[in-house]
C-alpha cells in the first residue's frame, strides 16, 4: 500500500470541482468526482470546492451524501462555499461559523498576498463573493489570515479557506491538504 497514490474526492455536484481535480492530479493524487454516497468509501480524503453553498448543501441533501460525509475519517478540504458547507451551521464538521459572501458581490472579487503560518513566500489568495469566519472554536487554527481576517483555518483533520487555492499556480495549499491526508491515514493505521 505504501507509495500508491492518495485517492482523493472531490465533491462534484457544483462549483469548481474541476480545477480542484487538475491541481490534485498535478501532485499525484489520484481524483475520483463523488456524486454518491458509495464513491465515498474508498478515498483517502476529500475537497469540498467553492461554488454556490445553497445549491451544493441543496444537491449533497439530494443525493443523500449528507449523513455519508459526517461518517468520512479522512481529512477534508473546503474552499469558500467548501468552507461554509463544512461550518457548525451546515455540515458541522469545522468548528466555525461563517458568513457568506461577506466581502462584497461577484464584482468586487479580488486577489490579495497571504502571509502562509511558516512559509517566507507569499501565497496568492483569489477571493470570489468570499465568506469570512465569524467565530471559531478554541481548537481552531489560523494558518492564514488578510487584514487581521482568518481566511485559511484548520480544525483538526478539516482545512478550510475562504479563497481559491486551485485558481493559481501555487500547489502549497493542496500539499498541505495532501499532508494532513496523510498525518489521517497513519493515525487510522
Amino acid at each position: 500500500m505504501m507509495g500508491s497514490p492518495l485517492r482523493i474526492g472531490v465533491l462534484a455536484v457544483q462549483g469548481d470541482f474541476r480545477e480542484h481535480a487538475a491541481m490534485l492530479r498535478r501532485l499525484g493524487a489520484e481524483v475520483v468526482e463523488v456524486r454518491t454516497p458509495e464513491q465515498l468509501e474508498d478515498v483517502d480524503g476529500l475537497v469540498v470546492p467553492g461554488g454556490e453553498s445553497t445549491a451544493i448543501m441543496r444537491l449533497i441533501r439530494l443525493y443523500g451524501l449528507d449523513t455519508a460525509l459526517r461518517r468520512l475519517h479522512g481529512a477534508v478540504f473546503g474552499t469558500c462555499a467548501g468552507m461554509i458547507v463544512l461550518d457548525r451551521d451546515h455540515l458541522g464538521m469545522a468548528d466555525i461559523v461563517v458568513d457568506r459572501n461577506a466581502y462584497g458581490r461577484q464584482v468586487a472579487s479580488f486577489e490579495a498576498e497571504l502571509e502562509l503560518d511558516g512559509q517566507s513566500e507569499p501565497l496568492r489568495g483569489v477571493f470570489i463573493r468570499a465568506p469570512i469566519v465569524r467565530e471559531r472554536g478554541p481548537d481552531v487554527e489560523v494558518l492564514a489570515e488578510l487584514d487581521g481576517e482568518p481566511v485559511l483555518l484548520r480544525d483538526g483533520r478539516v482545512l478550510v479557506a475562504s479563497f481559491h487555492p486551485e485558481l493559481t499556480d501555487d500547489t502549497r495549499v493542496h500539499e498541505l491538504f495532501l499532508d494532513l491526508v496523510r498525518e489521517r491515514e497513519r493515525v487510522r493505521a
